[in-house]
């Protein structure tokens, strides 16, 4: 049986811009958050694609893993995900194997299906008739690119060939479950916004899983959203910043907000049941209920690494809440 000391923790971010605020602001605190994962050793630090919205600088995820590689020294840097319907393959392969290069050891390629973006934007940025049901074969073309080279091929990743980037699936249903366990690749689920099925793949994975050169083994990465404060009253202000901005997505407007003191005033009943159930696997409050929270989620789920998303309206907050993470799990 796992415990919360057992297993790594992981950082995702996606560069939040506050709601009048810049995209240099978040940008420049996406890095130094970054210095500051390092520092409170956690085991990695992924960035999400995400495009066309106002709240999230993250749209241009290689570029940034590249400055958040470069400001750091040892932490693993990579992708939470790259939503691979969106580019061509070789691409990808090319842009990771540079970063591979140059960070030797430290890079990451998480991969995802979904659009990360609305229609629109989605088929603005996919080349030819790519979609996301193309995404078992283009895993395995990105996973071909960067593996050994041969001298028939005509088409190589170079930077790319042979740096063999470590690959993982991310997913919210039993589809990158059971795509995962066949690849025989790690398998990262984002129970933190979208937590339905997150039992139902996990069983899926570790039944099916298949070993592979990579991987010997089920590796499962569970997401949650964590914000840890002095107290548990002031961990609950503090995270209404990301129920408000479930909340604007539910309305139609990705917004990121300040925190409230009563946020059952700005939303009714059916709001708040529908962000209620895409934020339940959080662990919010003092670094007792914390612990708790994910010593309950651990238990139950039985994940091989935990990465944790803490999003707030003050920079400090943010730092603040990972340094309690981090000094409690090490405790």
């Amino acid at each position: 049986m796992k415990h919360l000391r057992d297993i790594p923790l992981s950082l995702l971010n996606l560069a939040p811009i506050r709601k009048g605020g810049t995209a240099t602001e978040a940008l420049h605190e996406t890095i130094e958050l970054a210095r500051k994962a390092e520092e409170f050793g956690y085991h990695r630090y992924w960035i999400a694609e995400h495009h066309n919205t106002s709240a999230v600088a993250s749209s241009a995820t290689s570029v940034l893993i590249g400055q958040v590689a470069a400001a750091t020294e040892r932490i693993k840097v990579g992708s939470g995900g790259i939503m691979l319907p969106n580019h061509a393959p070789y691409v990808v392969a090319e842009q990771f194997g540079t970063l591979a290069s140059l960070y030797p050891g430290r890079i990451d390629l998480g991969l995802g299906r979904a659009p990360g973006a609305d229609p629109w934007t989605a088929q603005a940025l996919r080349r030819g008739e790519a979609t996301a049901k193309d995404f078992p074969a283009q895993v395995t073309e990105v996973r071909r690119y960067l593996g050994p080279g041969a001298p028939t091929r005509r088409v190589r990743a170079i930077p790319g060939e042979g740096t063999n980037v470590p690959l993982y699936i991310l997913g919210s249903s039993t589809f990158g479950a059971a795509l995962a366990a066949q690849e025989g690749l790690p398998f990262v689920f984002a129970s933190h916004f979208a937590p339905d099925q997150l039992h139902a793949a996990l069983d899926v994975y570790r039944s099916n899983f298949r070993p592979s050169e990579s991987l010997a083994a089920p590796h499962a990465i569970v997401g949650v959203n964590v914000v840890a404060a002095d107290t548990d009253r002031d961990a609950q202000r503090i995270f209404t910043t990301l129920q408000r901005k479930f909340l604007t997505l539910i309305r139609g407007e990705l917004q990121n907000l300040p925190p409230v003191d009563d946020i059952d005033q700005l939303w009714s009943e059916h709001e708040a049941a529908a962000v209620g159930s895409m934020v339940r696997i959080s662990a919010v409050g003092s670094p007792a209920t914390v612990r708790q929270g994910l010593d309950d989620l651990v238990k139950s789920a039985q994940p091989d690494e935990l990465i944790v998303l803490t999003e707030t309206w003050d920079f400090k907050d943010r730092i603040r809440s990972y340094e309690l993470l981090a000094e409690l799990k090490n405790a």
